[in-house]
């Protein structure tokens, strides 16, 4: 074991597949009680020993939008640094709507590298996050559309079944996988909680030594979590470690058997100067927020010639949102208008990443201390065109959209408080919020 699984040994860590979905698990395990940093790629020893003891860490990444490929390039040294933490439970954190698709972000071959890290030779699959609305019920994934929405099957939701880039066609989870190579996948279903924790991991050992490749859990309430956590706890025990995938409900499930949740949340205080959101989300639900935005002046960028990432352009863009805070406004840059959209043939990742250029320029030019960015792989792009090392969560303006302080090296970025939000995530005032602060 080395020196860094020593000092540190975290009882959890976790990959994120994409930022906003890493930042929500961090702000899940440090609500939970736990001591948690996210980290914006695998650290070194010397940093790990600046940081101290931790009961939890994450690696925010963005393979949810890379091919198979380039996510083994990926997860091959976060799995060596996960082996040597000596961490009992390994964290694949998806998002909870599991899309997903065998030639992106497939889940399949995130097991298969993550898999030797752990001793467990099956795989664990949480299906199911109910405070964001998010149920599995026999094996099949339900979700609401939107903030208050009706509760959907996955593959009839207005939004994930056409998912520009990973659309649902498949609710039954054990189907979904399947096609991404993480078959013999059995199912547990919900009323077996009922029967208790012991029972729950009978039923886990007896799967298994009928030589299941993996046990996909429903979740249906959120009291079911605390009975699997204890379930999967034992099979944990006697120094063994286990692969969970699925939402930031598994660090509920696990963190019910190990800390205390810290009572009530935090208040966030109103922005100090101007505030910057890049929205590179194209669902109703951030569609819906840009309009509550009434705090903002609106830029609308047209992501053609953003996604050219021409440095002519995006010098010229970034001057225009750094006049705009200079003179006092809150900015608020969309990656599509009400009027003109996105052309579908657009590459989602090339004005991702442009977005994330666009970021870093306005950043490196302007001193902006709270920002905000919606849209999954937008925000991986955007974090990663930073200067930084890593995150540690401040305090929830929704659920799913967590403020979090950055960590750099580099003062213009250090201390920098940053919304990160998936597209499907947060309540219709969220960037007002951003703002104005909460009560």
């Amino acid at each position: 074991m080395s020196s860094v699984a020593l000092q540190i040994a975290p009882h959890i860590a976790f990959y994120g597949d994409d930022f906003t979905g890493a930042t929500d698990a961090l702000g899940t395990a440090t609500r939970a009680g736990l001591r948690t940093l996210l980290f914006l790629s695998v650290p070194d020893e010397a940093r790990m020993h600046r940081v101290g003891e931790l009961d939890c860490v994450g690696i925010a990444g963005a393979a949810r939008s890379m091919s198979p490929e380039e996510m083994r390039a990926e997860l091959a040294p976060v799995s060596r640094w996960f082996e040597s933490l000596g961490a009992s439970v390994l964290h694949y954190k998806c998002c909870s709507t599991f899309d997903s698709a065998p030639e992106v972000g497939s889940i399949g071959v995130a097991v298969d590298v993550l898999r030797p890290a752990v001793s467990q030779p099956w795989v664990a699959v949480v299906g199911g996050q109910p405070e964001l609305r998010r149920y599995c019920v026999f094996g099949n994934l339900f979700a609401a559309a939107g903030h208050g929405g009706e509760v959907q099957r996955i593959d009839r939701h207005p939004t994930m079944s056409r998912h520009p880039v990973t659309p649902m066609y498949e609710a039954d989870l054990r189907q979904h996988l399947a096609l991404q190579g993480l078959d013999g996948l059995r199912s547990l279903a919900y009323p077996a909680y009922a029967e208790g924790a012991e029972a729950v991991h009978t039923s886990i050992e007896a799967m298994v030594s009928e030589r299941a490749s993996g046990v996909l859990f429903d979740v249906a309430r959120q009291e079911d979590l605390a009975t699997l956590g204890e379930a999967l706890s034992l099979s944990c025990r006697f120094g063994q470690s286990m692969l969970v995938v699925g939402p930031s409900s598994v660090l509920q499930a696990f963190a019910s058997q190990h800390a205390t949740p810290i009572a009530g949340l935090s208040r966030v205080a109103p922005a100090q100067g101007s505030v910057l959101v890049l929205a590179g989300s194209l669902s109703p639900v951030t569609a819906k927020q840009v309009a509550a935005a009434t705090s903002y002046e609106k830029v609308w960028l047209d992501p053609v010639a953003l996604a050219a990432a021409e440095p002519a352009h995006l010098d010229t863009v970034a001057a225009q949102l750094c006049g705009l805070l200079a003179a006092g406004h809150n900015v608020l840059a969309c990656t599509a208008s009400p009027a003109t959209g996105v052309d579908a043939g657009l590459s989602a990742r090339a004005l991702a990443h442009a977005g994330g250029a666009l970021l870093a320029r306005v950043l490196g030019a302007t001193p902006v201390r709270r920002v905000g960015v919606a849209g999954g792989d937008t925000s991986s792009h955007a974090v990663q065109a930073l200067d930084a090392w890593g995150l540690s969560y401040i305090a929830a303006l929704s659920s799913g959209a967590p403020l979090c302080r950055v960590h750099s090296d580099e003062p213009t970025f250090d201390g920098i408080e940053l919304m990160l939000k998936g597209g499907q995530m947060g309540d219709d005032d969220v960037f007002e919020r951003l703002v104005h602060g909460t009560r």
